[in-house]
């Protein structure tokens, strides 16, 4: 699918892989609609001017808390007017740690955000799509969806609800014009995968857990998005992680199970 010239929503845009995505989008002419819990407004012109500056065909900037139902619909509302051509479900929580350590409300907080949200958004924008036969979705899974370490249980579980949505999705949407990818993310170098030792360090050897740069990964996701891939799976060291916990489980596990110690 084209970008030049679309309109694009990307939420979580302000960093990390949204922002990095923006500005690929933005060399490419497209017109962003950029989604974000809440933006500074220096730092909101600030991004504004910059995707400008790279190309971009126009910038606006939103506002939505998307662990709040109420403001989803809300924004979809003020969204009426506009036919987004691709819809780019990329905000993210991120939990971790033995299930019974980890807060309740964080963990509602993260299926709202990495499931709901997701799902209501893209049950808004789906309609005029269809109508138009015409469109993309783009979700956010990971490769947690399928390795499935000690210590990820309630982010796995999120994200392997995504990559299960999305493959029934394309199976509905054949046909109509409008298509999907799914993003099985391998580590990106974000302020987010930097987290990881911080929630899972204290039970779970992460050191064998490598990032890839965000720009590049964003250019992957742009090559995807041209060449119309219904998946982006990793390669290397984590494609290769990736088929043996789909294919050798129990192998997959006991590996990970010498990474693993719970306290005592």
């Amino acid at each position: 699918m084209e970008i030049a010239d679309h309109h694009i929503l990307i939420t979580g845009a302000n960093r990390g892989i949204g922002k990095a995505v923006a500005l690929a989008f933005a060399q490419d002419k497209a017109h962003l609609h950029l989604l974000t819990r809440q933006t500074d407004p220096v730092s909101g012109a600030a991004m504004k001017e910059e995707l400008l500056k790279e190309g971009a065909a126009s910038v606006v900037l939103y506002e939505c808390d998307l662990s709040k139902r109420e403001q989803i619909t809300q924004f979809l509302q003020k969204m009426e007017s506009v036919d987004i051509d691709i819809l780019f479900n990329n905000a993210g929580q991120l939990t971790g740690g033995p299930l019974e350590t980890q807060s309740l409300d964080e963990i509602y907080s993260l299926l709202q955000v990495n499931i709901n949200a997701l799902i209501h958004l893209t049950h808004g924008f789906l309609p005029k799509m269809l109508k138009r036969k015409k469109g993309k979705i783009i979700n956010h899974s990971s490769v947690v969806a399928v390795m499935n370490f000690p210590c990820s249980s309630t982010y796995a579980a999120s994200k392997a609800a995504v990559l299960a949505f999305t493959n029934s999705l394309r199976a509905e949407l054949h046909g109509t014009g409008v298509s999907t990818l799914t993003l099985v993310t391998p580590g990106v170098d974000t302020r987010m995968f930097n987290e990881i030792p911080k929630l899972y360090g204290a039970y779970f050897d992460v050191e064998f857990l490598n990032g890839i740069p965000s720009k590049k990964y964003a250019q992957m996701i742009r090559e995807a998005v041209l060449e119309d891939l219904q998946e982006l799976r990793p390669q290397g060291l984590t494609g290769i992680g990736l088929r043996a916990a789909q294919h050798l489980p129990r192998v997959f596990e006991s590996l990970m199970l010498k990474r693993f110690k719970r306290d005592d």
